[in-house]
């Protein structure tokens, strides 16, 4: 049966962004056109982020035969989404243009993943789940293969591949255990089986484990995580900036829609999972952090402990936590934009500002670059008045609340370990002399230095006003969980 108009209207941000990637590769093939390819890619994730809003509600509502929801937390975090992408690619523009890579193919795959990121925030069928989450993966892993002429890059596409294709299969082995204890693959049918007691506690369990693998490794929690560091140290610095970012809130829609959504009834078990998880992403995440020297790897160390603090989020069970893993959720990626994206800015044709010795003296070269390099770092180690505090104060608060006392001394503790390797970096930018001659060009990208500039002052401003967004993000879990 064709599904009704009504439908149609409600996907009409997943139509739009579809129809534009396909528009930026025939720009790219027929015109030869690269800046017009740039600004179809920029403009359609605007129209789409206007869609989004237009078609928002309140509200949930179902489409497609319960294979698509639309409610407040999805509408938010695809129009999060979007602008994540947006600021990607601003940032990304010079760089890609430096080394011949601005064109149709890798606007294309950019935008085709972040069509995969908007179906798995709004899947409610395992379907739509694993649809999404492959069309993002596959898109990610030849980003990540970009440029084919450096090995480093070829080596991590193919150990992003090889492990993905392993996670993956983990996961749909779940899925399809939990299929067979439910009859359906609606999440909503899977949360009533699990709800009224039909169903083998072991066998549930079981699907539970791999279920939470094929998570944990699309979120790059530990012990998952083997893929992150190689992957974002490979991988074209763009390519990074935009792994490290706008994903990050398809991975949180997806442990919602599965976990919550869809396993509410059996938190017990999955809460328990989630604890060990999330101490493991800590530990290791921050103690392996303080040994790079590649600022690349000790930002990708420094995501799997920020993924730690967002499980200990998830797994407090409650309103609370859920809206304060979304909170993590959304500033992490504003954080994760800036550091990467100063990362990107400093880097020019045939230069990879990628170590730790390259930020050496910067205030000395580039005192607002610095200060606001500053920032971010800062407001990851989650120092007031940034909004990194905030973030993990209020999961500790959800920790607290619960009654998981002895995790949030944990994630404190392991905080101020982290806290090291942030400092650090703003030690090297103050206090050591310049190593080498300054690498920025008087003519580099205007337009990514006001966004970066822009991107650290809203870390400053929701440090020092967070209510609104908090408030946003409790708003649009509660309306989704109604």
């Amino acid at each position: 049966m064709i599904p009704p108009l009504s439908d149609f209207i409600i996907a009409l941000p997943e139509i739009a962004l579809l129809l534009v990637a396909c528009l930026v590769l025939l720009i790219e093939a027929y015109t030869q056109s690269r800046q017009g390819a740039y600004l179809a890619a920029v403009f359609g994730l605007l129209l789409t982020g206007l869609l989004v809003v237009y078609t928002g509600t309140p509200e949930t509502q179902g489409a497609f035969n319960g294979l698509y929801v639309n409610d407040a937390m999805g509408a938010l975090l695809k129009l999060l989404a979007c602008f994540a992408a947006i600021v990607a690619v601003i940032y990304s523009r010079q760089y890609l243009a430096d080394r011949g890579m601005l064109g149709g193919d890798y606007l294309g795959l950019l935008l085709f993943a972040v069509l995969g990121m908007l179906v798995m925030i709004s899947a409610a069928h395992f379907l739509s789940l694993y649809l999404g989450l492959e069309l993002l993966s596959l898109s990610l892993y030849a980003m990540v293969a970009m440029r084919r002429d450096d090995v480093r890059s070829s080596e991590a596409a193919m150990k992003y591949f090889v492990l993905g294709a392993l996670a993956s299969g983990l996961l749909l082995y779940g899925m399809s255990l939990l299929y067979g204890l439910a009859g359906s693959l609606e999440l909503g049918a899977v949360a009533e089986t699990v709800r009224t007691g039909a169903r083998s506690e072991m066998v549930l369990v079981f699907a539970l484990v791999f279920v939470l693998a094929g998570l944990g490794f699309k979120l790059g929690a530990a012990p998952f995580h083997m893929w992150l560091p190689d992957v974002y140290h490979g991988a074209p610095t763009a390519v990074t900036l935009f792994i490290g970012s706008a994903p990050k809130l398809a991975a949180f829609a997806f442990v919602m829609r599965l976990l919550v959504d869809g396993l509410q009834p059996a938190y017990g078990d999955w809460q328990q999972m989630l604890a060990v998880m999330a101490v493991a992403s800590l530990a290791i995440g921050n103690l392996a952090a303080i040994m790079q020297t590649n600022i690349k790897r000790m930002l990708a160390y420094s995501t799997i402990s920020h993924m730690g603090f967002l499980l200990l989020g998830v797994m407090s069970a409650s309103l609370a936590g859920y809206s304060a893993a979304m909170y993590y959720a959304v500033t992490y990626v504003l954080m994760s934009l800036g550091g990467f994206g100063m990362v990107v800015y400093l880097s020019r044709a045939g230069v990879e500002a990628e170590e730790l010795d390259d930020y050496k003296g910067l205030n000395a070269r580039h005192p607002w670059l610095a200060a606001v390099m500053a920032m971010f770092m800062l407001s990851m180690a989650g120092l007031p008045p940034f909004v990194g505090f905030y973030a993990k104060l209020t999961v500790l608060q959800a920790l607290v609340g619960a009654g998981w006392i002895w995790l949030a001394v944990v994630a404190v503790f392991f905080s101020l370990v982290g806290a090291y390797y942030y400092l650090r970096v703003v030690k090297i930018m103050y206090f050591d002399a310049p190593a080498a001659a300054d690498t920025i060009p008087a003519s580099h990208a205007g337009d990514a230095r006001i966004l970066l500039s822009a991107n650290g002052l809203a870390v400053l401003l929701l440090g020092i006003l967070p209510q609104p967004l908090m408030t946003l993000c409790a708003y649009s879990v509660q309306m989704s969980l109604r």
